[in-house]
């Protein structure tokens, strides 16, 4: 049986949890209720290849090397009836390019991706309680690890590859934050969360150890937008939201699949969309940059198509030259920028062993 909802532009086939995209536009920057229960493969589907390509004449190397030199932790926000239906098929995309990967839910499941049970009840209105903890947990258990830290949603599609090339020209031991950058409610502006948003260590160090727990600096309760929340407690201790743009102004993290990127009149004047921009919005082919980030609202099945146009289809003729920098990203130019100093390095791996001590002691050496 088909369907046509005019509200949400999508075209339903019964049983209700096969949506198919026509022009989905949400009507504000937290709506998800129309495409929910959408779902994918049963299984996940795997490539004959499982690494980044599979051409014979063309090398991961430059891939690969970032990868040693800009370590991202990748954590995705989801629940207990996503983990079957999405999470899977992120953890069969492109989770899988990450340093490290976690999703984030409120129970365990047998499934072979790795989980994380935080003390957190599930639903929308406790997506700040879910951030916090989740943050903290990397915070104990992974920030010696990696780099940045990246947090996505479970309809997220994420070019990990792009993502490294754009962070290596940047010091993770500054209080730096990343993303699609909207307007209203803080100051600087702050990070979509569907976009998916990336912490320097130094910004995650400074909202575990500094703002979380302090009500002048954070939202103590759950509710809230997480996004909007962690824009306020990250601006009160100093982390900078950057211009994530390429140099051209194309934007790298997209709130939106590329289509309604790509085809100006996909999203009027009079959407939310333009209003909570931080920067003039770009529409039709300049909309997006050539290495682009991250697209949103990404139902199971594009995902498998974004796979495969990113990392497997290949105009035949074409080869992509890199500086000398870029294909040996272990050997750092003079003007680097260079690690903390020893004292510095200490006392940050001091207050990362107070935060797996009780709360009396995390407030002390805050």
């Amino acid at each position: 049986m088909l369907a046509f909802s005019a509200q949400w532009r999508t075209r339903t086939f019964y049983p209700e949890d096969r949506i198919f995209y026509q022009n989905y536009i949400p009507e504000s920057p937290y709506d998800h209720a129309a495409i929910d229960n959408v779902k994918g493969p049963h299984e996940p589907s795997k490539w004959t290849d499982q690494n980044h390509h599979s051409h014979e004449e063309e090398s991961s190397a430059v891939a690969n090397a970032l990868a040693r030199h800009v370590r991202v932790l990748c954590w995705v926000m989801t629940n207990p009836n996503n983990i079957r239906s999405k999470a899977i098929h992120v953890n069969a995309t492109w989770g899988r390019r990450c340093n490290v990967l976690l999703f984030m839910s409120s129970e365990e499941d047998a499934s072979n991706i790795p989980i994380i049970k935080l003390p957190v009840n599930e639903g929308r209105n406790n997506l700040w309680a879910k951030t916090k903890e989740a943050f903290k947990y990397v915070y104990r258990n992974h920030f010696n690890e990696c780099d940045w830290f990246f947090k996505a949603d479970d309809d997220t599609y994420t070019i990990v590859e792009n993502m490294r090339h754009f962070l290596s020209r940047y010091n993770t031991n500054e209080p730096l934050l990343f993303g699609h950058r909207f307007k209203p409610y803080v100051r600087q502006g702050y990070m979509s969360g569907g976009a998916g948003y990336v912490l320097s260590k130094e910004a995650l160090r400074r909202f575990i150890v500094q703002a979380v727990d302090d009500k002048t600096k954070c939202r103590q309760d759950a509710g809230g937008a997480e996004d909007v929340e962690i824009g306020k407690c990250l601006e009160s201790v100093g982390v900078k939201a950057m211009d994530s743009r390429d140099s051209l102004g194309r934007d790298n993290f997209h709130p939106f699949v590329p289509e309604h990127h790509l085809i100006p009149s996909l999203i009027g004047k009079t959407v939310w969309y333009a209003g909570y921009n931080y920067y003039k919005v770009r529409m039709g082919p300049n909309c997006c940059s050539d290495h682009a980030i991250t697209f949103h609202y990404v139902p199971p099945n594009m995902m498998y198509v974004l796979e495969y146009l990113v990392y497997h289809l290949k105009p035949y003729g074409y080869s992509i030259t890199y500086s000398a920098q870029e294909k040996n990203p272990d050997t750092k130019p003079a003007n680097s920028p260079q690690p903390p100093p020893p004292s510095s390095s200490t006392k940050k791996n001091n207050e990362l062993l107070s935060i797996t001590t009780v709360k009396s002691k995390e407030n002390d050496t805050s």
